[in-house]
């Protein structure tokens, strides 16, 4: 081994206290960059999971002007045989009115969302069915589920009531029936359907005066990663039909793009806590400096070069860098271990998305690695203007 990283391990270890408070300015650094990944980046996946499973699915069709007129059947079926596809199905949205009766008490809500599901299919591609806290989902054309926000808004409507649904149909005429209250929807982190209702397809195309059109299709892949691939495709082979698909980042745009940016700022002030660590490793090289102007100033009276004494203190930032990286890269994988196995929440209500971005750790340990380099070449340069002279002062 070079003599020079042995002196420079030599001094790091009689200055233990020093050493410790550098490599644990570089572990905080990377830990802190760890859990902001693990909760931020995390709710952002699982709101990206929840609204496609939800809401959009991994690939949202719809018409570009109206009501998809083809057949959904047939549109279902030619996706379904793409091996990159687990299901699909179709739903349509519009908005109603709603009065119920409660202790003798007319209750009217106005523009609630509506969604029309397939019952059959619909659970194959979205988990809105297991979201039913009380009583079951839609099973039939007179049945209706309810979102627990909706429930409040009627006074606590529950399973087994009846409401009276008016919509709008085509034409501008109101169609007004009764539906019979099957299920209340409770979903975490409100990216579900507490703020709808649920209807079979079949009941709101007839409502809208819609026979065979469908709104959207919601499709569901076994691989994501292949959303754009399954999405160019479908484009491609119906290039005269005025069909729009987007993948999930495309369909919730709107409700991502603020997450995103609220995700890049919290991502920069984590950066910003790294490169603090690094004028620790600052401060305490320096002061390793001054502790050992004896023992630099004896080494340049018996010969050593001014390029030996960079080398000697730059090998000690590397090392803090390298016991700070490793270590605060244990604690990180550590922490998202434990956030991943007991499967953390957010606010207690929505679970994370956790998992482990190999890309970002390694290159927040090599940045956490590089920093207490660069931190360490100043002090460095410090040492190496010291004088020989300077050793008699300590003798």
């Amino acid at each position: 081994m070079d003599y020079r990283v042995q002196l420079a391990k030599r001094m790091l270890s009689n200055k233990k206290g020093s050493l410790i408070g550098a490599v644990l300015a570089v572990s905080i650094g990377i830990l802190v960059i760890h859990v902001n990944f693990v909760i931020f980046q995390g709710l952002y996946d699982a709101i990206v999971r929840d609204l496609s499973s939800y809401r959009f699915g991994d690939v949202l069709i719809t018409d570009e002007e109206s009501f998809i007129t083809k057949s959904d059947t047939f549109l279902v079926g030619w996706f379904e045989r793409i091996p990159y596809v687990e299901a699909a199905t179709p739903r349509m949205q519009t908005s109603a009115s709603i009065n119920v009766t409660k202790s003798g008490k007319l209750i009217e809500e106005f523009r609630v969302p509506v969604i029309g599901v397939d019952p059959m299919r619909d659970p194959r591609v979205s988990t809105a069915y297991q979201t039913i806290s009380d009583g079951q989902f839609v099973f039939s054309r007179n049945s209706i589920v309810i979102g627990s926000m909706v429930v409040d808004d009627l006074g606590g409507v529950r399973v087994g009531d009846s409401l009276k649904i008016k919509i709008t149909d085509k034409r501008g005429e109101d169609q007004v029936r009764r539906f019979l209250v099957s299920g209340i929807v409770t979903s975490p982190g409100g990216q579900g359907l507490d703020s709808n209702l649920i209807m079979h397809i079949d009941a709101l195309r007839d409502m809208l005066d819609r026979d065979g059109e469908t709104g959207e299709i919601l499709v569901k892949l076994n691989d994501p990663k292949k959303a754009s691939d399954v999405k160019n495709y479908f484009l491609r082979t119906f290039p005269n039909d005025d069909f729009k698909a987007e993948t999930i980042e495309e369909s919730a745009e709107a409700a991502l793009s603020g997450f995103r940016s609220g995700i890049a700022m919290i991502n920069m002030i984590g950066y910003f806590g790294l490169m603090s660590s690094a004028f620790a490793v600052v401060t305490i090289q320096m002061m390793l400096v001054s502790s050992k102007t004896r023992e630099v100033g004896v080494m340049r009276a018996i010969g050593a070069k001014r390029k030996d004494i960079l080398i000697i203190f730059i090998v000690q930032g590397m090392m803090i860098g390298a016991m700070g990286a490793g270590i605060g890269t244990a604690m990180g994988l550590g922490y998202t271990f434990y956030a991943k196995e007991t499967k953390m929440t957010f606010a207690g209500s929505i679970p994370l998305e956790v998992s482990y971005d190999w890309a970002k750790i390694t290159q927040t340990a090599i940045m956490a690695f590089s920093l207490a380099v660069i931190a360490s070449i100043y002090p460095s340069y410090k040492a190496t203007k010291l004088q020989p002279v300077e050793a008699m002062r300590y003798v």
